[in-house]
């Protein structure tokens, strides 16, 4: 069986220890080496994120890899986390182990009651019934034999990285046992730890992936892209918060800060029919989104690669449609979620092409999207 993702070659005559460069020649996504029955990588993202998917084609080759590995072991330790018909205990104790695996290697992470984590990655596909993330789950071996096979630089940053991620699920776990009450985080420190945890250390990893591999990247230094790449991350993860308030009441969990919900007299529970009074909280909570958003265009816009700013540009131009879209339709229950039309999706993405990522394009492209609405792409339609 081949394994997956094998981008890099360790030359025969260096050790693990000083193995620091990549190969030479790195294959295109769609050539990546396949999975387990024939499931090749770029098909495993395309079945959990659609969105990401479009964003790791266009990276240059040499950060699909680590990249998409992180991405997908991150995906595996939410899917673990967000299984309900485990009991909250048991899956707090599964992720540890597989935490503990990525950490340490595949011979870490034994449990005595549940067995190595490659048992409890086969038995989590078992009681997963998306096609997509089943395959995710059968495919866990694979990903943990290529984050051994790279080289020690992106080893060490993508275990950095999934070390922010899953300490901020094992909290999350608990704080959100199902009692069949809502529960709400308690203040904006507890929104920000949360944010950084899932998707701020995600913008910092990106950043130092591109300053190792991509040549010349970015005309502002590392720490200051450092910063708006955290920025940009916690305000994506911000918008996913409104946009799935309904989805996530639902199941019991609520990320906006109680206290704040409490001062416009508000409690979590009532947010399923928001009341008037939510509408200054909506609006704020959107106005500081677009803010951490608008720092992800200077991010994007500093990236010298037309490609690499290409991919960094995308998810703000999708987040500030979205964020338009939220603001088109008031606070009120949206469920299924807004989201920018696929009709839409496919005109940015041509739109980006055709102008080639140029900075004066996307300044338009983001200008735009954040100020026009069309009130029928709020479901999923395409717009007239």
């Amino acid at each position: 069986m081949t394994d997956w993702l094998v981008i890099y070659e360790k030359p025969q005559s260096m050790s693990s220890d000083n193995w620091h460069k990549p190969a030479m020649s790195t294959p295109t996504p769609d050539s990546l080496p396949l999975l387990l029955s024939g499931v090749s990588a770029m098909a495993l993202l395309k079945g959990v994120s659609r969105s990401f998917y479009l964003s790791i084609r266009v990276l240059p080759s040499a950060l699909r890899a680590p990249i998409a590995v992180a991405y997908l072991l991150a995906r595996a330790t939410d899917t673990l986390a967000d299984t309900p018909t485990l009991p909250v205990a048991e899956r707090a104790e599964m992720l540890d182990t597989l935490a503990e695996a990525i950490q340490k290697g595949p011979d870490a992470g034994i449990d005595k009651e549940s067995g190595d984590w490659r048992a409890i990655s086969a038995r989590f596909a078992a009681l997963d019934h998306d096609p997509a993330e089943q395959a995710l789950l059968n495919a866990l071996p694979h990903c943990m034999a290529t984050l051994r096979s790279m080289y020690t630089a992106d080893q060490q940053d993508i275990r950095r990285v999934l070390h922010h991620i899953t300490q901020g699920q094992a909290p999350d776990l608990a704080r959100f046992a199902g009692t069949g009450v809502v529960r709400a985080l308690a203040n904006a420190e507890e929104v920000d730890a949360y944010t950084y945890s899932v998707a701020g250390c995600v913008g910092e990893f990106w950043t130092t992936l591109c300053f190792r591999h991509v040549p010349d990247f970015a005309q502002l230094p590392l720490a200051q892209m450092t910063a708006l790449g955290r920025r940009f991350g916690m305000g994506l993860q911000r918008l996913n918060i409104i946009r799935d308030l309904q989805a996530d009441l639902a199941a019991g969990r609520c990320y906006l800060p109680k206290d704040a919900l409490a001062a416009c007299g508000l409690a979590p529970q009532e947010l399923s029919a928001p009341p008037p009074s939510f509408a200054p909280f909506y609006q704020a909570w959107l106005d500081e989104t677009q803010a951490l958003l608008n720092d992800g265009m200077t991010y994007a816009m500093a990236i010298q690669s037309r490609r690499t700013r290409a991919a960094s540009a995308l998810p703000a131009l999708v987040g500030t449609r979205t964020l338009a879209l939220l603001r088109a339709a008031g606070p009120v229950a949206q469920m299924p979620p807004v989201k920018m039309a696929r009709a839409e999706m496919r005109a940015l993405l041509l739109r980006l092409a055709c102008t080639l990522a140029g900075r004066r394009a996307l300044e338009r492209h983001y200008r735009q999207l954040s100020a026009f609405t069309y009130p029928s792409a709020a479901m999923g339609q395409s717009p007239q």
